[in-house]
């Protein structure tokens, strides 16, 4: 437990299953089993699971897993398309709940999860208070970690899921994180995992100490030394709730059956270049920089990117975007397209843009 002293913390709040869990309000009947949210709910087509619920997780069901190969796990589960409308509503009155809390600083980072700042002498009573007003106000669940950073806040939450609490500060990090896997960090994915190890550095503990002169040379001055510094949990402990400016648009699409005529490959990135830049104009920026991504059958994703001169001109973007659309291999079968366009930023946008698992 915290000691004694009102003090400024950062409590993460998570909300459980998020998805699977509105669509059990929407059908209670739906408690107790295994429901799989993803595509359209038909596991013949193309699509990945978007959430699984507890049950369905039981049986290794995890988000990104292809619907097809979810179903075969479990031949009498529940599948349900989704259904993004819902879901945002429900988000927004948890977020509108968080900011309603006494002294409350929310910094939202998706539909189920956001951080809140607040200076209190008993962050546990006042964790507990905000899980009783989610869940009477919406009805959800979530689980929240205490932190005195960032960092430590949001590794603490997977301690005290589902429907609990943990804390994790200076005085705990170690003792708890110290034998984790450096994946276990918030910002350690499998990639760096790996090159870590390499460094002889596998454990939370022996990242925190780790060779700086090491590091830098693998990942460089800026991000060796923010390694480190994840391995010790500091940071920053501010949460700010500056309204996030979005940097770009984008949207994909997978085919059903592989397209490998140039005209229907065109065709379908003009259709999803409409839908972005509809987007585009509703924010009222430039467009600066354009992206194409792009999934040969099997399995290989390509990434194509540049940077144009900045033009709210529709025909002038769809022109560039094209060209990107001609590195496409000709002959190749596409299971997959997506496009993106980056805006400036306005003057007034945080720097960075982006959360940071440091602060902004």
């Amino acid at each position: 437990m915290s000691g004694a002293g009102t003090r400024r913390w950062v409590l993460h709040v998570d909300l459980d299953q998020f998805i699977a869990a509105v669509e059990i309000l929407r059908n209670p009947e739906l408690a107790g089993k295994p429901v799989i949210v993803g595509g359209r709910g038909d596991p013949t087509e193309r699509a990945v699971v978007s959430t699984a619920s507890y049950e369905a997780r039981e049986y290794g069901v995890g988000s990104g897993m292809p619907l097809r190969i979810a179903a075969r796990k479990i031949p009498d589960a529940v599948l349900l398309p989704v259904d993004a409308p819902l879901y945002l509503a429900a988000s927004e009155e948890v977020m509108a709940t968080l900011r309603a809390q006494p002294g409350a600083v929310v910094q939202v980072l998706g539909w189920d999860e956001a951080f809140v700042g607040v200076t209190t002498d008993d962050p546990e009573a006042y964790a507990r208070r905000t899980q009783a007003a989610v869940l009477e106000r919406t009805g959800l669940h979530c689980s929240i970690g205490i932190g005195d950073t960032l960092v430590r806040a949001k590794n603490a939450t997977d301690f005290g899921k589902p429907r609990g609490t943990f804390e994790l500060t200076a005085e705990n990090w170690l003792q708890v994180m110290g034998d984790k896997p450096t994946i276990a960090l918030w910002g350690v994915g499998s990639k760096i995992s790996k090159r870590l190890a390499l460094l002889g550095v596998d454990t939370v503990a022996q990242l925190a100490i780790a060779d700086a002169d090491a590091l830098t040379a693998e990942f460089g001055p800026k991000m060796g030394l923010w390694y480190r510094q994840l391995g010790r949990g500091d940071g920053s402990n501010v949460v700010d709730d500056t309204p996030w400016v979005a940097r770009g648009h984008s949207k994909e699409t997978t085919f059903q059956t592989n397209i490998v005529d140039p005209a229907e490959i065109e065709d379908a990135a003009r259709r999803l270049l409409d839908q972005v830049l509809d987007e585009v104009a509703a924010d009222d920026r430039p467009v600066v920089g354009l992206g194409l991504k792009v999934r040969y059958a099997p399995f290989l994703t390509k990434t194509f990117t540049k940077k144009i001169p900045s033009t709210s001109d529709r025909a002038v973007i769809i022109e560039r975007a094209l060209e990107l659309v001609a590195k496409i291999e000709p002959g190749r079968p596409l299971r997959l397209l997506g496009v993106r366009a980056e805006m400036a930023m306005p003057d007034d946008a945080r720097e960075g843009h982006t959360p940071t698992r440091s602060g902004w």
